[in-house]
């Protein structure tokens, strides 16, 4: 086939999920790009979880996680009545408590999900493992070391799972598929993971977004600074694709390049990542540009011995293909795309699954804590990045 018969090939059955591979090509790793994903059958109301503070928009997503794995809501507080007339709007299901007290000592609640304000999520989590619950916590789910020492001394004392939502891997259907072929040996070993997540400050697309940001998005001492907010969930990733369990923050650095007018506020940040599994680059900012039909163009690339994956989380602007959730393949055999639209997302199910056999299936805890630890050291040994422009 000429190059330019492929091209035609390429973009006619892209969205088939790109069924073109060789004979040669292994039978796990073809059915890993062909099998049609099966929802995952969970029984209802198989936990009863609550919601305290609802700061950031990412609760709904949250919730809605823990109730595809069975979860049953049964209880809200929140100090904002708007944001309380919204979620229960929502989820009406949910009771709303008078105070924290009353869902921290109600004994029939397995887990307690919170997207609070950032520098307040960590001494809420200590205080659920506490009451003998399980705690996931919006990103970033502790913002210093300080916090993380004590969030560890906890966790080992009262042996209660603590879980951050990565959700740029856990609900992202293009990553998870990514996932599945790194396991299969699509790509071989991997070498590197390269992150790139801009963000866009003014977000109203979807449930997840804020349009107009509160007081606390702009302070460091609130949110964390930018590797620790948005980059959590790159740490994430490159410790999940690479397999590395000890890892070294070898460069990193952050600014307030184009917001004078907030100087507690970052918007650029990078990293350089070495790791007994692999190396890693991150990137992050606020440069979204409006005319973006998403926030944010996130890429993901896994470079391995034998090929790469490019998964295109939101949007791809090159190829004329709608919406996100796009991945492309290619290794020793052939080059595919895959539209991973239809994928089924693991984590709500799995965390129930542990919380009712205190098993890791979802994400094991040293992991939790190793990527919060890089992103925090990277964080607070970045140098500062300063523009003469």
């Amino acid at each position: 086939m000429n190059n330019s018969n492929r091209r035609k090939f390429l973009k006619n059955t892209s969205a088939l999920s790109g069924l073109f591979f060789l004979p040669s090509m292994s039978n796990e790793i073809k059915a890993s790009i062909i099998s049609k994903p099966n929802p995952i059958a969970v029984a209802p109301n198989r936990i009863k979880f609550a919601v305290i503070n609802i700061n950031h928009p990412h609760i709904y997503g949250m919730t809605d996680a823990i109730k595809r794995g069975g979860g049953e809501l049964v209880a809200l507080y929140a100090k904002e009545p708007d944001l309380v007339a919204a979620f229960l709007k929502t989820y009406p299901e949910a009771k709303l408590a008078k105070d924290e007290k009353e869902i921290l000592e109600d004994k029939s609640i397995h887990l307690v999900l919170s997207s609070g304000i950032p520098d307040e999520r960590a001494p809420l989590g200590i205080r659920v493992m506490q009451h003998g619950k399980d705690y996931l916590s919006d990103k970033p789910g502790i913002i210093t070391l300080e916090q993380l020492a004590e969030v560890k001394k906890v966790q080992q004392e009262t042996k209660r799972i603590y879980s951050i939502m990565f959700s740029e891997r856990f609900e992202n259907k293009g990553t998870e598929k990514a996932s599945q072929l790194v396991k299969a040996g699509a790509i071989g070993n991997v070498i590197q993971t390269v992150n790139l997540a801009p963000h866009r400050i003014a977000n109203g697309i979807g449930k997840t977004g804020l349009a107009v940001r509160p007081d606390w998005f702009w302070d460091k001492k609130r949110y964390g600074g930018i590797l620790t907010d948005i980059g959590s969930h790159q740490f994430d990733q490159y410790l999940h694709f690479t397999g590395s369990t000890e890892a070294e923050v070898l460069m990193s650095q952050v600014g307030n390049v184009h917001h004078p007018e907030t100087p507690l506020f970052e918007d650029f940040g990078d990293v350089m990542l070495r790791g007994n599994g692999g190396a890693g680059y991150i990137r992050v900012d606020w440069f979204t540009p409006d005319g973006l039909d998403t926030w944010g163009d996130g890429r993901l690339t896994i470079l391995g011995t034998e090929g790469f994956i490019e998964v295109r989380k939101n949007t791809n602007i090159a190829s004329g293909l709608k919406g996100g959730n796009h991945l492309y393949m290619s290794n020793k055999t052939e080059m595919v795309h895959i539209d991973c639209n239809n994928e089924t997302l693991p984590f709500g199910p799995l965390l129930v699954d542990d919380i009712l056999n205190r098993t890791e299936t979802a994400m094991n805890q040293k992991h939790c804590f190793l990527a919060t630890e890089l992103a925090l050291k990277a964080q607070k040994n970045a140098k500062p990045l300063i523009l003469n422009k």
